[in-house]
């Protein structure tokens, strides 16, 4: 009889131990009956012990009470206050409906939706390449490098409240250095937190002062990371200036510059700091971008419109949503990962 005869077959299951373990050769038809799922499922299960669970449980729990109480909760908070009129006081009273949200469509909740854009453009723009302009010389092994690097750094170490009336004290006409900078050289200086044209740039500004230092930190760890050889590879094909800083650089530090701009571009969303100490939102509302006026709607002057106030927290959510999925769905394709 031949060996390759299928009357030889046989259709058993082989069993090999390696070890202390045991391991039983699937059917020659390649076919998982339910029996065999309910067996894997309950040895997996038997290997569970009840100290192995606690700890499970216990590790788990500090992020899932977070989670729920400081995410989950407050998400639900929201939809059930824009969903409801309220007193006064700002206490639920009775069920409105989408009344707060056809309230948004306004001409004034359109003008607050396009100054957060330009605010939040400002920022981005000039908060990555201020930094990465500054990063590039910072970056070279020359004496002196590291007391600037620490220097420019420092804004990081602001708060927004902190820095906000640095800057007040900084662009005050009775006593500004700007000023004074700029009548040496002719220019008049404008009134940058009084004038409707330039308080929203002077806020951004600030903004972008307190961004800057944790990005410079950022960008400058990207390009100290960066592989010799491969740099000294482009010179030789002949890379050189901004090709070889575009087509070599960019490309190897794209994750750390991916990284500033997606925190930027949160920090510009979320500022409120800025706006409510220098300007208070003003003047006539010039400044008042969307987190600015939640804050309004909710806190500011006593009020309690908690409902309005809830229904623009969940447009800055789909704003965010958005954001971040054109920029986790575009952006993100141009990165490359080593």
């Amino acid at each position: 009889m031949s060996r390759d005869d299928p009357s030889t077959e046989r259709d058993v299951s082989s069993v090999s131990t390696v070890g202390n373990a045991e391991f039983t050769a699937s059917p020659p038809n390649g076919l998982v009956t339910a029996a065999d799922s309910a067996t894997v499922s309950q040895s997996v299960i038997s290997r569970w012990n009840p100290r192995e669970l606690a700890l499970t449980v216990l590790f788990l729990a500090p992020a899932v009470v977070g989670l729920g109480a400081f995410v989950i909760f407050p998400l639900f908070q929201a939809v059930y206050l824009a969903t409801m009129g309220s007193d006064i006081l700002g206490n639920p009273t009775r069920f409105v409906g989408f009344q707060h949200f056809e309230e948004l469509f306004t001409p004034d909740f359109g003008a607050v939706l396009a100054r957060t854009a330009g605010f939040t453009l400002m920022v981005v723009v000039a908060g990555v390449v201020l930094p990465m302009a500054l990063a590039v010389p910072l970056s070279q092994r020359l004496p002196g490098m590291r007391v600037f690097r620490t220097l420019f750094t420092l804004p990081f170490a602001y708060s927004a409240s902190a820095a906000s009336v640095v800057w007040l004290l900084m662009l005050n006409p009775a006593m500004s250095p700007v000023n004074w900078l700029l009548q040496l050289v002719g220019v008049t200086a404008p009134g940058w937190t009084t004038d409707s044209g330039w308080a929203l740039v002077t806020v951004a500004g600030v903004t972008v002062w307190m961004v800057s230092g944790f990005n410079l930190l950022v960008l400058a760890a990207g390009l100290a990371g960066l592989d010799e050889q491969v740099l000294e590879a482009a010179r030789i094909d002949g890379a050189s200036g901004i090709r070889h800083f575009t087509g070599i650089v960019l490309p190897m530090i794209s994750p750390s510059l991916f990284f500033v701009i997606v925190t930027t571009t949160l920090t510009a969303l979320q500022s409120l700091g800025q706006p409510q100490v220098m300007t208070d939102g003003g003047p006539n509302g010039a400044t008042s971008t969307l987190v600015y006026s939640i804050f309004n709607q909710a806190f500011h002057n006593n009020n309690s419109n908690y409902g309005l106030a809830s229904a623009q927290g969940l447009v800055l959510l789909i704003v965010g949503v958005l954001l971040a999925a054109v920029q986790f769905g575009v952006i993100e394709r141009r990165v490359h990962y080593r």
